[in-house]
């Protein structure tokens, strides 16, 4: 059995088809004619275009008008000005073949995405990186794998899967994904959850253990991995599998009814979200909100800094969807590198320890916040906005943060412009720091929402990216659950909301211990929002508080999952 990370939840159980993409070898070669093969690069990006689109064409009628932002977004990188630009110069500069110069210029864009602190950015260095190889196979005349001709109950197996070949797959006719590389937020695992297809993803040594038309049988829910099982693992996995389209089915009755506990203790299940058409998956789910929304995606893939103008459209869209239902809308979380090329960011030499988020956002007040917040004021008076400060470390920075709110409400009454006059301001805690003073933040916040994501990260001084340290980065760490526990203690005894937007908040383990500890709020995918739900309703939250005491008794990770792993395989049997 091999244990890898839950991508999309599901039973997966077929015969192995395994998926390569012969490497490339680039080369540089010098160029006498260097505008035929700028040309030549134009020919291969327009091509490149017209397939992408198709893609996205595809996808839209297939699965989604949201699923297919995904390859609109390979689009507007492939139609950048900034990238193909560089290209051409380094073709017309350089004396060099098109081929190479996509391989350094792609590569440096990639690896600017990747050095970034949010994790659904960091996606973007694998689809600069896929675009890259696309474009880089039509100029060496080379077809890519096509997965849509894959045969009924195959399962995909790859060292890893790029958008736009997960794009390309025919759910009729692949029954699971398995990779060995990749990660849960990748798009490549948003799109396998959009296509209801179970998936595991960072399955350490996949490839050198499995090979074409061996049986194969996946748990998308626990992230194991069977090759070539016994025959009573298969029939156990087949039963599991029926059980769960039931489960799945039986989820629509949740729909419209309210997340309360057995002993009546009522919390709210909202939804994250980057762009403002994931709204509509929200309301299809029956989200009671939106806990987090990105707006990085505003100011990504662009050559210019978005309006004002455009900034509210944004913000107002979702507000209005949504009802006067609660909209928390966190402010511009980007910097540490030259990740937008635009903003003129200097290369940060520690990007998670550097110039971003608050810290930037307070420096460039007159061309990034005071637009920002100018537009999530004026967009507050359409419904619920909530405003959300990220990687708050010190009290100076949220009494800055609002005191600049104030003063661009004296400018909007000034102006006779509406906006919501009580607006909440509330803050991310996602840092070490943040938590050990919560209690001071609590006095002058009015919400917090915990990201998981980063206090893991930064409470366990461990890079999650890095494989060599990886296996330090769990939410079930004590001395992460500590802090979560202390950070909602803080909160409920100043009496201010409490909320969680990391990955922690839909982690079906993690549910019964943060129904415990008290926290208010749990934001996740729309996807999550009902079986959330269904939990919450299964749980008293008096009868949860010996089963934290017993979880909080362990001294290490392992010892809390291996406890909570049982405590909810016992509650769902």
């Amino acid at each position: 059995m091999f244990k890898g990370t839950s991508a999309s939840a599901g039973i997966g159980i077929g015969k192995a088809v395994i998926v390569e993409e012969a490497e490339l070898v680039i080369t540089r070669n010098e160029v006498a004619d260097t505008e035929a093969e700028i040309q030549r690069f134009k020919g291969a990006l327009e091509k490149t275009i017209v397939a992408t689109q198709k893609m996205a064409d595809d996808l839209a009628s297939r699965v989604g008008e949201k699923e297919a932002e995904i390859m609109q977004g390979h689009m507007m990188l492939l139609s950048d000005p900034m990238l193909t630009g560089e290209i051409e110069n380094s073709v017309k500069n350089d004396k060099v073949n098109c081929e190479f110069a996509i391989e350094n210029v792609c590569n440096m864009y990639a690896d600017m995405f990747a050095s970034m602190g949010d994790e659904l950015m960091q996606q973007r260095a694998t689809d600069m990186r896929d675009i890259k190889v696309r474009m880089q196979r039509t100029l060496m005349g080379l077809e890519s794998v096509d997965v849509s001709l894959l045969p009924k109950g195959s399962i995909l197996v790859a060292k890893d899967l790029t958008p736009s070949m997960t794009a390309g797959i025919n759910p009729e006719n692949v029954s699971g994904i398995v990779t060995e590389l990749g990660g849960k937020t990748s798009h490549s695992a948003i799109l396998a959850r959009a296509l209801e297809i179970p998936a595991v993803v960072a399955v350490n040594g996949l490839m050198d253990a499995v090979k074409d038309g061996d049986s194969v049988v996946l748990d998308g829910s626990t992230g194991e991995v069977f090759v070539n099982p016994e025959a009573s693992v298969e029939k156990e996995y087949e039963e599991k599998r029926t059980q769960f389209l039931k489960d799945k089915k039986e989820l629509e009755k949740y729909i419209g009814q309210p997340s309360v506990t057995k002993d009546g203790v009522q919390v709210e299940i909202v939804a994250n979200i980057g762009k403002p058409e994931d709204v509509d998956k929200v309301l299809q789910y029956d989200g009671e909100g939106v806990g987090l929304f990105r707006t990085e995606f505003l100011f990504m893939d662009r050559t210019a800094m978005p309006t004002e103008e455009e900034q509210f459209e944004a913000y107002k869209k979702v507000a209005v969807a949504l009802n006067g239902k609660p909209v928390i809308i966190r402010t511009l979380d980007i910097g540490g590198d030259k990740e937008i090329p635009y903003m003129g960011l200097e290369k940060d030499e520690n990007p998670f320890l550097g110039y971003r988020a608050i810290r930037l956002c307070l420096d460039r007040k007159e061309d990034i916040y005071k637009p920002q917040l100018r537009a999530l004021l004026r967009a507050s008076a359409y419904g619920n906005i909530r405003i959300m400060i990220p990687l708050v470390t010190c009290i100076d920075e949220l009494r800055e943060a609002k005191a600049l709110i104030e003063e661009i409400k004296a400018e909007l009454d000034e102006k006779n412009i509406a906006y919501k006059k009580d607006i909440q301001v509330g803050i991310m805690v996602e840092t070490a720091a943040a938590s050990l003073i919560a209690d001071l933040f609590a006095k002058e916040a009015d919400f917090f929402s915990i990201g998981t994501n980063d206090l893991t990260q930064y409470t366990m001084s461990v890079d999650r990216g890095n494989k060599k340290v990886s296996y330090l980065y769990s939410t079930f760490n004590p001395a992460v659950l500590r802090s979560i526990r202390h950070i909602i203690s803080c909160g409920r005894e100043a009496g201010i909301m409490v909320g969680m937007c990391g990955e922690a908040a839909s982690d079906p383990m993690m549910i019964p211990l943060l129904l415990a500890f008290g926290l208010n709020e749990f934001s996740m995918s729309a996807s999550a929002i009902l079986r959330a739900r269904k939990m919450v309703t299964e749980y008293s939250v008096e009868e949860l508080q010996a089963v934290a005491d017993q979880a909080m008794s362990f001294a290490t990770a392992a010892e809390v999952e291996d406890y909570m792993r049982k405590f909810v395989e016992k509650i769902t049997d």
